[in-house]
């Protein structure tokens, strides 16, 4: 989370949905596309990413020598990955002593419901606005570029169950302001971000308004180009579609 904030809307170094360049996209088998870009498999993605991060990238979270971590950090990892492995002997020990099936239903499936937010909510904070966001490289990437590609969310009634997170954008530009003044510092903010603040559609009790957006932004979003600086989504039919006005 740390170098996903350090390196927002960069294209190689961003750590949370980083978009694939061209060339590792056509590299891709069909089932790693069908897993990463159909519904609703992306949304599953959490517990592989932590144990071998993203496409085009090396290390795992539970590894301590991962590039991912400081030096400084190796005792906290393999503390954390040794809690990790006890939590998870715990939990067969539980199965085995109360069967499959009610640790399905009493761990297993909340696991995968809050497996199915996470990544929801994390995707659409960096994607599916309407207007194409950049995404950078080089000397074109700056902290505050790259935080104000970031969107905020209206979650409903959720908002205040994940404590206003949907407040994305000042949480990236300012990650030290608790939760409880997200809202006030995002108004304060809004006179001076212009039209850099992009005002996210307000919600029902319920944000379905957002499947709508994940759906279409998985079928628009697939890689960027691999060369440029400033670099935009695109897919296949887009590509196929700026060739025929070229050649014409």
């Amino acid at each position: 989370h740390r170098t996903h904030h350090q390196n927002h809307g960069h294209v190689e170094n961003d750590e949370s949905w980083h978009p694939l360049p061209e060339k590792l996209y056509r590299s891709l088998d069909s089932a790693t596309r069908i897993l990463r870009f159909t519904l609703p498999f992306p949304m599953l993605a959490y517990p592989l990413y932590l144990w071998s991060r993203s496409p085009g990238k090396k290390g795992s979270h539970f590894h301590p020598d991962s590039d991912l971590f400081l030096p400084k950090e190796r005792k906290d990892v393999i503390t954390s990955t040794a809690c990790w492995s006890a939590t998870v002997a715990v939990l067969a020990g539980l199965t085995w002593k109360f069967g499959l099936v009610p640790m399905i239903k009493l761990y297993g499936i909340p696991y995968l419901i809050f497996v199915m937010w996470l990544d929801f909510v994390t995707y659409l904070h960096h994607h599916g606005h309407d207007e194409k966001l950049p995404w950078y490289r080089g000397k074109e990437w700056s902290y505050l570029r790259g935080g104000l590609t970031t969107l905020d969310r209206d979650y409903g009634w959720i908002n205040n169950i994940h404590h206003d997170i949907g407040t994305h954008v000042i949480h990236h530009l300012f990650p030290q302001i608790p939760h409880y003044h997200l809202i006030e510092a995002t108004e304060a903010a809004k006179p001076v971000l212009g039209k850099y603040y992009r005002e996210p559609e307000k919600s029902g009790p319920l944000p379905f308004h957002l499947v709508g957006v994940l759906t279409k932004s998985m079928r628009s979003d697939r890689y960027v180009s691999d060369t440029g600086d400033v670099v935009y989504y695109q897919n296949d039919s887009q590509k196929n579609s700026f060739s025929q006005k070229n050649s014409d």
